[in-house]
């Protein structure tokens, strides 16, 4: 049973940082693609960076060059550290995995992943 458990968050002020784990079971870790995504109140879930089975990532702009995705394969653990942290990056944070080889074709797009993490909250003070 697939199972993606989140930790790390939290409260911090406006240019600080942060860390989220993603501890996965379940699955072969290194073989599917994984995302981390959030989602603010009343606001849609966004995408924000894809790890591709190769171990290549991918971000959207409005968090690239402040945040960066990092693993411990032998943990079967994803990381998303988080620099520079702005108010506007406060939302509830998840992380995904795809399980069906799509993610790769719209990594941003929640729909294309199967599992979820429990969400952990990031909240950022000016």
């Amino acid at each position: 049973q697939v199972h993606l458990v989140q930790s790390g968050g939290g409260s911090v002020q406006a240019g600080g940082s942060l860390r989220l784990s993603c501890a996965a079971s379940g699955y072969r870790y290194n073989r599917y693609y994984m995302g981390w995504f959030r989602q603010a109140p009343g606001k849609e879930r966004e995408g924000i960076a894809g790890r591709e089975r190769d171990g290549s990532t991918t971000y959207a702009g409005s968090v690239k060059g402040r945040f960066a995705i990092s693993e411990d394969a032998d943990l079967s653990t994803l990381y998303l550290e988080m620099n520079d942290l702005k108010p506007e990056d406060t939302a509830m944070y998840y992380c995904a995995v795809d399980l069906g080889f799509r993610a790769f074709l719209r990594p941003f797009s929640p729909s294309e992943y199967e599992y979820w993490g429990q969400g952990t909250q990031v909240t950022v003070a000016s």
